[in-house]
């Protein structure tokens, strides 16, 4: 939820979680890019785990990015990113009808 979803708790606990939280994942972030950068076995695959980069890198992003209301980007201007490309429009009119297959005429075949 974001803060301004209206049954977000804006509670002094919940906010002083939140931002507890919101700070702990930007270390463990800090912390694990450090890591992946200076040990080659962290950028690795791992038995149990799989692929470590994921765990280490991106699944703290995805929770900061989740715990921050998942925010879209933003382009120049303020106006999102995915609204500056050109509008779709509905098609009018009927929808399209597949057309007739012409049957070629049979020949009769003869004999040699």
């Amino acid at each position: 939820m974001h803060r301004t979803d209206p049954g977000f708790d804006s509670s002094p606990v919940a906010l002083d979680l939140h931002a507890t939280l919101d700070a702990v994942l930007r270390h463990v972030l800090a912390v694990s890019l450090v890591v992946l950068a200076l040990v080659p076995a962290a950028r690795g695959h791992h038995e149990a785990l799989g692929w470590l980069p994921m765990w280490l890198l991106g699944m703290p992003a995805v929770a900061l990015w989740a715990l921050r209301g998942c925010p879209l980007p933003v382009a120049r201007g303020g106006v999102p990113a995915r609204a500056t490309g050109a509008a779709w429009t509905r098609r009018v009119g009927p929808q399209a009808r597949r057309r007739g297959r012409r049957v070629s005429p049979v020949r009769p075949v003869r004999a040699a």
